[in-house]
């Protein structure tokens, strides 16, 4: 790849705004700019069919808060001691009361999602009632609002190329400008002219092995339930331009899950799900045998309280889940029914009835004792005796001593033992170049790089805490600030 002020001698695609990435956001950049009269071009990493990113897999949510001075308490409250500018919190607070109406303009039918005080993650906050969740249309289906999003850019005359990841900002170098994008077609590299800005809306680094250990504290890896084709090309283009970088330690996660080498992303087990109640014993154990966590408490994305705050679930790896077999055979350990997750919506993997295929496979392992169930998967004999000793006598007396675990206090006495290793998970990432309130990508210092904006999960306004079907409201909300901001260049080639 060139360097970003590498001009090319031809263009092979051009547009007045480029938008690099199909999902909540770039939907909203691009159908406010071409109605602002644009051409607007969308390059798209996935193939046709698995375009859209989080956004078609998630829980079809989105935040419409009900009044600005609410909000700007709550979002205030939920990025606590990781500070946000006010200028940035406000217009996030204005913004986001506008999806609805904003919506409804282009033909939606917003409804509401969840009644109050349902979805609201963090009740105790200032300003929580302002939270209200929508979807589009009076039923509610997986995938059907990002279905509502999706035909409301087809339905223009909005051009997509699919299968052609952004890879590279072209800069001019006499003026900072951003003028175009590198991306890759057919596997050769193409130069993409955008006469006014590009939008960058290409999501977070959740499926980037390296960049997660680089900006993520204690994970030696994650695996993401979200989309795999964010691998945070956003987060290279904008940094090879001189962009800051802002919120890279916030995620939403990790939870525990199992991957498999061959499936692209995680499958959570029905187990350690809070509303679940199943047969049989099943805990969770870190690398020295010992469990570490309330396997069934509510996390709230990934956090849980400790000592006054709110810190991320501890996940010490390699971590396993160790159960016995009255829950092997009770159903299967994972539940495809569509509720959200790439997994499920997308890859549709038929998980056994009965487990069988996935023991066959070695997804699980399996022994006749605990001891030799250890043995397995290199973990301390005694210590895992020790530990399932200590948990079923917790469950004869009704109560877990260690970590207060109150559902689904069941033995595990049911011989033969197994074993499915478990790795952290997180939906998305939130980190990635710095914006400001006009949603222009920023250097260090706060200078805006001209003709380049962002909105979405790369470089996303949470920096601490999370509120469920924040990031598609914020998608929208400065979706359409991109867009607008965008729209109002004047082309730089003159056209």
């Amino acid at each position: 790849m060139d360097a970003p002020t590498t001009l090319p001698d031809s263009w092979d695609e051009a547009a007045d705004v480029v938008v690099v990435g199909l999902g909540a956001a770039g939907f909203a950049a691009s159908v406010t700019a071409h109605e602002l009269g644009d051409d607007v071009l969308i390059l798209e990493k996935a193939p046709e069919g698995e375009e859209g990113g989080n956004t078609r897999v998630a829980g079809q949510g989105y935040l419409n808060t009900s009044n600005p001075e609410s909000a700007e308490a709550y979002l205030t409250a939920l990025c606590g001691p990781y500070k946000v500018p006010e200028v940035m919190i406000r217009t996030w607070s204005e913004e986001m009361c506008r999806n609805n109406d904003w919506l409804a303009s282009l033909g939606a039918d917003p409804q509401e999602h969840q009644h109050q005080p349902v979805g609201i993650e963090f009740p105790e906050l200032p300003g929580s009632d302002c939270v209200h969740k929508f979807h589009d249309g009076p039923t509610y289906g997986y995938s059907l609002t990002w279905k509502r999003f999706e035909s409301l850019v087809k339905e223009r005359p909005i051009r997509i190329l699919y299968e052609t990841p952004g890879k590279g900002l072209i800069q001019n170098g006499g003026t900072g400008e951003i003028v175009g994008v590198r991306a890759i077609r057919d596997g050769k590299t193409i130069a993409v002219k955008a006469r006014k800005a590009v939008v960058l809306t290409c999501g977070g680094f959740e499926n980037n092995q390296e960049m997660i250990r680089d900006y993520l504290p204690d994970l030696p890896y994650c695996y993401t339930s979200g989309s795999p084709y964010n691998e945070g090309d956003g987060v290279s283009m904008a940094l090879a331009v001189g962009a800051d970088l802002w919120h890279m330690n916030n995620y939403a996660g990790p939870t525990m899950a199992f991957k498999a080498e061959e499936i692209a992303t995680t499958f959570s087990m029905q187990a350690f799900h809070f509303s679940k109640e199943l047969p049989g014993g099943a805990i969770a154990v870190g690398p020295d045998g010992k469990r570490f966590t309330d396997e069934k408490y509510k996390n709230r994305h990934g956090k849980v309280p400790l000592h006054g705050t709110w810190k991320k679930m501890p996940t010490p790896c390699p971590m396993h889940m160790i159960f016995d077999h009255a829950h092997m055979t009770a159903a299967p350990l994972w539940d495809a029914t569509p509720r959200h997750g790439w997994t499920q919506i997308i890859e549709k993997y038929e998980w056994s009835a009965d487990n069988s295929a996935e023991l066959e496979k070695g997804w699980i392992k399996s022994a006749d004792t605990v001891e030799g169930l250890a043995e397995l998967i290199g973990l301390d004999g005694a210590a895992l005796a020790d530990t399932v000793a200590r948990w079923n006598a917790g469950c004869d007396a009704g109560a877990d001593p260690e970590y207060g675990r109150s559902l689904m206090l069941n033995p595990i006495a049911e011989a033969p033992y197994y074993a499915i290793e478990m790795s952290p998970s997180m939906l998305n990432t939130q980190g990635g170049p710095r914006r400001n309130e006009n949603a222009q990508i920023v250097r260090p210092g706060g200078a805006p790089i001209p003709r380049l904006y962002s909105a979405g999960e790369l470089g996303s306004i949470y920096s601490y805490l999370y509120q469920g079907t924040g990031n598609i409201g914020e998608c929208l909300a400065f979706g359409r600030i991109a867009g607008r901001n965008a729209a109002a260049e004047q082309a730089w080639d003159g056209n």
